[in-house]
């Protein structure tokens, strides 16, 4: 079953979400913003997708917390204590991870 690591105030993830309803595809949804997220599932996605692409440099916590230049665990754990610092939303279909941006991006994971 796919997993999507969704924040439901992000119009990206909602969009990603709403096709995959559409499509009636079941989905695992992670409200990461409620849940969390540990340092071992960051680190998979960073590996996978890369720091720089799970990272909102554009987010004033970004800057506030001075991360430009961190190390990489410093972002990974600042990211696990702010999880709005995590670029969204995060597909997971079994050992396949995507970036869903644009949203469209969540059907040619699932349609592989």
């Amino acid at each position: 079953m796919l997993t999507l690591y969704h924040n439901p105030r992000c119009s990206k993830s909602r969009a990603c979400l709403k096709l995959l309803q559409d499509a009636s595809i079941p989905v695992n949804i992670v409200d990461y913003i409620r849940e969390g997220l540990s340092l071992t599932l960051l680190k998979r996605f960073a590996d996978t997708l890369s720091l720089e692409a799970i990272l909102r440099k554009n987010e004033a916590l970004y800057k506030e917390l001075n991360l430009e230049g961190a190390d990489n665990k410093t972002i990974l754990e600042a990211i696990a204590a702010h999880p709005q610092l995590m670029q969204r939303p995060i597909a997971v279909l079994g050992e396949e991870m995507i970036l869903a941006r644009p949203p469209e991006k969540i059907l040619e994971l699932v349609n592989e």
